[in-house]
C-alpha cells in the first residue's frame, strides 16, 4: 500500500480514519447473525476448549467454545490461534446455525490466511446467512469475492416452498420476519401436520404471490420480502470497503431516507457511494 503523503488533504485524512473505524467497527456488527438463542456466561479453560472442539455431536458446546473464541479474539489474545484449525473444520458442520457462526469468528482475524481460504468456500454454502456473513468477513479482508453476496442484502428475496400442497399463508404485507419465522403451511395429502416454509433471512413481506388455498409445487415462488435494515446497513459498509462502480445502482436505492430505514441508513449509502467513486477516479 502506498504511503500517504503529508500534502494530502483533511478530506483524505477523514476518509482514512472513517476507513479504519468501519473495520474496526465491522467485526463486532453481526449479533444479528449470530446464534445467541441461548448465552452462555461461563468462561471455559484452554482444556475445556479443547474438550468441547473436539466433540463435534455437541452443537450447544460448539457454540460455546466459539463464543469464548471470538470475545479472547477480540481481548487481543493471540493464543486463540492453537484453535484456528479445529475452528476451520467447524466451517464444514452439517448445522447451519454453527457454519454462520464460524463465517462471522473468522473475520475477527483478517491476517490469517486459512480463515480467508475457508471464507471464500463458504461463500457457496447453501444456507443465505452463512454466505452473508463470509460476505462480510471477507470484505474486512479487502477481498471482494463477496460482492454479489452484498449485492443481494439490498434487494427483495424471493422465498420459494420446499413443499408440494395446498397453501396457507401466515403473514401479511409489511409484516416483519426474523430468521426462521413461519411464513407459510402447506397442507400435504396424507401428512398428519402440514408442513412449514419458514424464512431463511429476515425481511418484511412486500408481497404474497399465490393466494390461501392454492395449490403449490417445489420450489414454487410464494413471498417476496423486502431486505432487512439491519442487513442493508452491514452490505453498505462492507460496500464501502470493497463496492465498484457495479454497486452503485443497487446502494441508491438508499441515499434518501425511507419510512422503513432507520436514518443512519442513508448517510451510510452516501458515504459507501461517494468513496466507491473516490477508489473508482483514482484507479
Amino acid at each position: 500500500m502506498a504511503e500517504l503523503t503529508t500534502s494530502s488533504s483533511s478530506n483524505t485524512s477523514r476518509r482514512a480514519n472513517l476507513f479504519v473505524t468501519i473495520v474496526a467497527v465491522m467485526f463486532v456488527m453481526v449479533p444479528f447473525l449470530f446464534w445467541r438463542d441461548t448465552w452462555f456466561g461461563r468462561e471455559l479453560t484452554d482444556d475445556e476448549i479443547r474438550q468441547y472442539l473436539a466433540d463435534t455431536e455437541s452443537p450447544r458446546k460448539a457454540q460455546h467454545v466459539l463464543l469464548q473464541i471470538s470475545e479472547r479474539m477480540a481481548a487481543g489474545d493471540t493464543s486463540t490461534k492453537q484453535w484456528y484449525p479445529e475452528v476451520v473444520e467447524l466451517a464444514g458442520h452439517s448445522l447451519a446455525e454453527l457454519r454462520v457462526t464460524v463465517a462471522w469468528l473468522m473475520g475477527q482475524d483478517r491476517e490469517s490466511q486459512p480463515f480467508h481460504d475457508t471464507l471464500l468456500i463458504l461463500l457457496e454454502d447453501d444456507e443465505p446467512l452463512v454466505r452473508r456473513n463470509a460476505a462480510l468477513s471477507l470484505a474486512g479482508f479487502a477481498d471482494p469475492a463477496g460482492r454479489l453476496v452484498l449485492q443481494s442484502m439490498l434487494r427483495p428475496y424471493t422465498v420459494t416452498t420446499p413443499h408440494a400442497g395446498k397453501l396457507q399463508n401466515r403473514l401479511e404485507p409489511d409484516d416483519s420476519a426474523s430468521h426462521e419465522t413461519l411464513l407459510s403451511r402447506v397442507e400435504q395429502p396424507g401428512a398428519d401436520e402440514p408442513a412449514e416454509v419458514r424464512s431463511p433471512v429476515p425481511g418484511i413481506v412486500r408481497e404474497r404471490l399465490l393466494r390461501d388455498g392454492s395449490d403449490v409445487a417445489v420450489g414454487d415462488e410464494l413471498i417476496v420480502l423486502d431486505p432487512d435494515p439491519d442487513h442493508v446497513f452491514q452490505s453498505l459498509r462492507a460496500l464501502f470497503l470493497v463496492g465498484t462502480e457495479e454497486d452503485i445502482e443497487d446502494v441508491r436505492r438508499f441515499l434518501r431516507p425511507r419510512d422503513d430505514m432507520p436514518a443512519g441508513v442513508a448517510q451510510q449509502a452516501r458515504l459507501t457511494v461517494d468513496e466507491i467513486r473516490r477508489r473508482a477516479a483514482g484507479s
